[in-house]
């Protein structure tokens, strides 16, 4: 069943895109199996499942490893979204990234988390209706859009501190010469890690009458768009970013939504749900996507979820499954590989 919140425009910036890379928008909706009538002017609107499924047609049809790379970061200003748009036209880079972060949402269900720790900008994304680990192009597109962003507010090669990916090796070397840092690969998050001190580099881009005028538009949209989704997408969101080794409880979570305990529960009571069975859904398709990945051990992702122990896990994922951790992992090894 698809969720009314899980239906968004793949915007016009990404059908330009495709022909830029040397595809059309006809042969990656053939090669992703998706109606052509998804690229028919104010009617195409797409599912996560679907959107994923054309990032990966991308790749199949485009063998060039920095095809994601180039989508995202030849997108003209005059095609951003106004959240993007109004990004562009920030003070300096900590008001862009801030600004994205707030206002991605409108565009498409995808949540991007900052952290500023030391000397450290961590950004990470979740999208908030996946079922199972992003496309490895769209990653890259994602990541480029924040570093292109960056150069274009500037005027300035900005180097991140590094990127950390789940994947494979990309032999190439095809994100390092465009991102200019060090790039680590199979990696236990997708990350771009930029400088701290970056953010305080200033946009000569800078417009403030135009900040003017978007703002309370975008502000408008936002609240619209929270009261249509429902709060517990919002808090499985959060449980699967705070996660990572800890015990968060609904304290935490409400606090993390800005309200109080007792209005979160009464919310989630609302919709015929428990904070028990967000928290379990959670940690079963966290599971999934620790699963997927051959590096992280199965003692190793009981403990990114938050379990105190892996026989806890084993016993909780046999619930969700009906099979053990080992035997789930390869079985869909096995399918992949046939």
């Amino acid at each position: 069943m698809i969720k009314l919140e899980d239906k968004f425009k793949a915007g016009n910036g990404f059908w330009r895109g495709l022909i830029k890379i040397g595809l059309t928008p006809a042969a990656v909706l053939r090669q992703a199996r998706l109606p052509a009538d998804i690229y028919d002017g104010d009617k195409n609107f797409v599912t996560t499942a679907q959107f994923f499924a054309l990032w990966r047609a991308i790749g199949e049809l485009n063998p060039d490893p920095a095809a994601g790379l180039k989508l995202a970061s030849e997108i003209e200003p005059e095609h951003y979204h106004p959240g993007t748009l109004a990004a562009l036209n920030a003070r300096n880079y900590r008001d862009a990234v801030e600004c994205i972060a707030r206002y991605k949402k409108l565009c498409c269900p995808e949540a991007v988390h900052v952290t500023t720790k030391d000397d450290e900008c961590i950004i990470e994304a979740v999208w908030l209706y996946a079922d199972g680990d992003e496309p490895p192009l769209l990653t890259d597109a994602v990541f480029a859009s924040f570093v292109a962003l960056c150069r274009r507010g500037t005027q300035t090669l900005i180097r991140p501190k590094r990127v950390e990916l789940k994947r494979a090796p990309e032999p190439t070397g095809v994100h390092e010469r465009f991102f200019r840092c060090p790039v680590k690969f199979r990696s236990r998050h997708d990350r771009l890690v930029l400088h701290a001190s970056d953010l305080n580099l200033p946009f000569v881009t800078h417009n403030p009458g135009l900040l003017e005028m978007l703002h309370p538009q975008l502000e408008k949209a936002l609240e619209e768009k929270r009261a249509r989704t429902r709060v517990g997408d919002q808090v499985k969101w959060i449980l699967k970013r705070l996660l990572s080794g800890n015990h968060p409880d609904i304290l935490l979570v409400a606090k993390e939504l800005g309200m109080g305990a007792r209005t979160l529960q009464r919310r989630i009571t609302d919709e015929g749900a428990t904070f028990r069975e967000l928290l379990s859904e959670a940690r079963k398709e966290m599971a999934h996507q620790y699963l997927s990945q051959p590096a992280i051990e199965i003692n190793e992702a009981a403990f990114l979820l938050g379990y105190d122990d892996p026989n806890s896990f084993y016993r909780a994922f046999k619930t969700w499954e009906g099979t053990t951790p080992d035997q789930w992992r390869s079985v869909r090894r096995d399918t992949m590989i046939a």
